[in-house]
């Protein structure tokens, strides 16, 4: 039985220095306004459009992950453009929500274009392709770097995924590690995308998975996974990655699970995987049920045709 992660707060961290290598300008902000101005009466939710890129640094150090999650959001309305920001540094057990805001701006003909906003700065390549993303609040600093492009991928949903080197910079300690860009959308008329996740196992394995619906309803999610093995990639279209446990989160009055088992149609890929610590969050809904997103410090077992990977990890879970 898995131990209860949910209901408590996590403690605080202190965030020192990373270091991102770009080339480029600063974005400039464009007009905006806090969200608490936004949703005007005429945008119709069944008319958005929402666009998600997230980035997650990932490092095995000892018996832990080091993860910094940078995840993104832009939802179009008929008048205005909506946008969420959130990133987190976890080491050891520890989460620390060090940036959260949610924005308004007017309508874009980019919303796939990242827009920096408070603490957080972006660095740009030609194309909008982020190059680095910078928190600084004047007391504390977070930056991260990106190298060279170990894979690339696209999924069935439009989804584009990198897998890029990167570096970790804190006081004076350098960590390596593995920066994953994850970049999708959906409409209003079409299912949410689902729950998604990157796993890594040393240079030997680096796995990432994304989920074609949402959890909860008539149609179970199916999970794309894509996955580099030593020299090879692989890819398996339709995975399922169930709940083998689950625990009450009252705040948003749900289950969410704590305890995931993956297989594969045909049996090449199969495993386990448990939830070590998490940073849980509801937001206002209509109800009784209530929006929750979960980030999840997994680790656990991947089996392959060839091979067992002790792995460990990020797995995001989000019901809206």
């Amino acid at each position: 039985m898995a131990r209860s992660l949910l209901g408590k707060p996590s403690p605080a961290s202190p965030l020192l220095g990373l270091l991102i290598i770009a080339c480029s300008q600063v974005s400039q902000d464009p007009p905006a306004q806090t969200i608490s101005d936004s949703i005007n009466a005429e945008d119709s939710p069944s008319d958005d459009f929402r666009y998600e890129q997230n980035f997650v640094f990932a490092s095995v150090i000892g018996d832990s992950v080091f993860l910094v999650p940078w995840l993104t959001r832009t939802t179009t309305y008929t008048g205005q453009t909506v946008r969420e920001a959130r990133g987190w540094l976890a080491r050891s057990g520890t989460w620390d929500a060090f940036y959260a805001e949610e924005w308004t701006t007017p309508p874009t003909q980019n919303p796939t274009q990242m827009l920096p906003y408070g603490n957080m700065r972006l660095l740009m390549q030609e194309g909008d392709i982020v190059d680095g993303i910078i928190f600084d609040d004047s007391v504390r600093r977070l930056e991260l770097t990106f190298g060279d492009v170990v894979a690339n991928w696209n999924g069935p949903r439009g989804e584009a995924i990198d897998l890029v080197e990167g570096a970790a910079y804190i006081l004076d300690e350098q960590v390596e590690g593995l920066i994953l860009h994850l970049a999708r959308a959906s409409t209003g008329a079409t299912p949410l995308s689902g729950d998604w996740g990157l796993l890594v196992s040393g240079d030997s394995l680096q796995l990432v998975f994304a989920a074609n619906l949402e959890h909860g309803g008539e149609t179970e999610p199916l999970f794309t996974t894509w996955a580099n093995i030593g020299q090879e990639e692989r890819l398996w279209p339709e995975v399922r990655v169930g709940w083998a446990e689950v625990q009450a989160f009252p705040p948003a009055r749900r289950d969410v699970p704590v305890s995931w088992f993956i297989s594969s149609p045909d049996g090449s890929l199969e495993g386990h995987l448990e939830a070590v610590s998490a940073e849980i969050q509801t937001s206002p809904g209509p109800g009784p049920l209530l929006p929750v997103r979960a980030l999840f410090e997994v680790a656990g077992d991947i089996y392959t045709e060839e091979e067992l990977f002790p792995v460990r990890g990020l797995l995001v879970h989000e019901r809206r």
